[in-house]
């Protein structure tokens, strides 16, 4: 059975990750503690990428690597790249996101995810995207998730990331999207 080397050190993002490869003929790892990519990309494919190759070539196995994060549209897509380094702490981050969203009434968001797999070699094998639009809402709401979840509101689902189910939110959500658009291809490698 191939290793596949899970490029993330999130927490919420691993277990995300873990869930919806679950299913697969590969023996998925966790990216060594020990080692730190730095996320000096301007955009999501080239985050994703970066980390998935280091790792692949760090590690000598095939890495799967996202990069993801909240686009709002009156903030001119902030926080973006930056969600993860938006402030120190998911509450500080959702309390400055509150903060500057405050003055405006359009309050659409989305969540876009890049997910990109490398060789061993570190060359990139397989990419893919996704995303889930909705809304950021005035407080938190739900208990589950993580980073901006508790504010993200779906609509067409009457709830934020935060208090859906997880196999509602791995279906519908930006990260799910963009696995099982991959999904196909990473079963033929």
């Amino acid at each position: 059975m191939p290793k596949l080397v899970v490029a993330t050190r999130n927490p919420g993002k691993l277990r995300e990750l873990q869930a919806l490869l679950a299913n697969l003929d590969w023996q998925l790892m966790v990216q060594p503690e020990s080692l730190e990519i730095e996320e000096t990309g301007e955009t999501f494919l080239a985050n994703a990428c970066l980390k998935a190759s280091q790792v692949a070539q760090a590690t000598g196995e095939w890495a799967i690597a996202d990069d993801s994060g909240l686009e709002v549209l009156a903030l001119g897509g902030a926080p973006g790249v930056y969600s993860a380094r938006y402030a120190p702490t998911d509450p500080e981050r959702i309390q400055r996101l509150l903060r500057e969203l405050a003055p405006h009434g359009n309050r659409q968001a989305r969540f876009v995810c890049v997910v990109a797999v490398a060789r061993p070699d570190g060359a990139i094998a397989l990419q893919s995207q996704g995303s889930c639009t909705g809304e950021i809402l005035t407080a938190p709401q739900g208990k589950g998730g993580f980073g901006y979840d508790p504010v993200f509101y779906v609509p067409e689902q009457g709830l934020t990331f935060a208090a859906m189910p997880a196999e509602l939110k791995q279906r519908i959500s930006h990260r799910g999207r963009a696995l099982q658009a991959l999904l196909p291809q990473l079963c033929q490698l």
